[in-house]
Formats: C-alpha cells, structure tokens, sequence
C-alpha cells in the first residue's frame, strides 16, 4: 500500500502567498498554528462556537477551526498578526483594547478583536445593538465584554476604522 502526498495547497495568508502541503480536508486553524506558527490565533472549543479561532476570510469573520483548507484558496485571509505594523505597533482597535483593559486573560481577545474589525470595516459607525450583534459569536469566560464595547466605542469616538 502506498500513501499518496497531500497536495500542495495556496494560501494568502497576511498579504504573503504560502504554499502549505496538506489534506485538503485540514482545518485552516491547524495549518496557521502549526506550519505558519501564527499562533495568535486560537483553538477554543474546536466547534465554531466561540470565536477564539476567528480569521477574515475575504472580510468576513471566519472561524478557522472547522474551516477545511479547500474553502481557502484564492482567498485572502487576515489574522490578528496582521493588525499591528510591520514593527509592532499596535492599531487604534488594540490600543483602545489596552487602554480599557479589555485584555484580561487574553485568550479570546484576538478573536473579538477580528469580529470587531470586520464590523468597522463594514460600518464605521455601528449602533449599540450592531456592535452586541458582532461580538455575539466570541465568548469570553473573564467577563470583560463591556470593556471590549466601550473599546470598540472610543475606536468609532475618534473617527478610526483601524486597518
């Protein structure tokens, strides 16, 4: 019995292009953590329930632990590392985070941090009940969601749609 390769498989992941080989069957969330050793992105519950694992996937909130490979190609794909600048410099949506001690434990936050992008990116100036309908999907067991809302608020206060 022979074993055939994985196929090789391309992913835009960060504005850089990758080359991963593996099943097509994999999830996205594997791959970034383990062959890209992007690893700010998370695994939580493993169903798509939490909002740990959350990625832009051509701008949508995707959740990358039960996204197979195949549904990536051709797509561009953002994570948390790609909020910062090139030399580490945190944008508005994560300093407002940091100035509201919205952080806590950390463990969800760069999920929240994705969802809340994707709602500025589509509506700079979301009401109350857009902004509670976007961070629905993200748990966070430290109980910080009222930080993360007035966060996002301070971000929209001061005109900023972050990246």
């Amino acid at each position: 019995m022979t074993m055939s390769t994985p196929p090789t498989i391309r992913l835009n992941v960060n504005q850089q292009i990758h080359e991963v080989c593996a099943d097509a069957q994999t999830p996205l969330l594997y791959v970034l953590r383990n062959d890209l050793k992007l690893k700010g992105t998370k695994f939580g519950c493993g169903l798509g329930q939490c909002g740990a694992c959350n990625v832009l996937i051509d701008g949508r909130v995707t959740q990358s632990c039960n996204t197979p490979l195949w549904d990536c190609e051709n797509k561009e794909i953002l994570t948390i590392e790609s909020f910062a600048s090139p030399e580490g410099e945190f944008n508005s949506l994560q300093k407002a985070f940091e100035e509201e001690q919205a952080i806590q434990c950390g463990y969800c936050v760069s999920g929240v941090l994705i969802s809340a992008q994707a709602l500025l990116n589509k509506k700079p100036n979301p009401s109350d009940d857009e902004i509670f309908t976007a961070l629905d999907g993200n748990l966070c067991r430290c109980g910080t969601h009222i930080r993360f809302i007035r966060a996002i608020k301070k971000v929209i206060a001061q005109g900023k749609k972050s990246i």
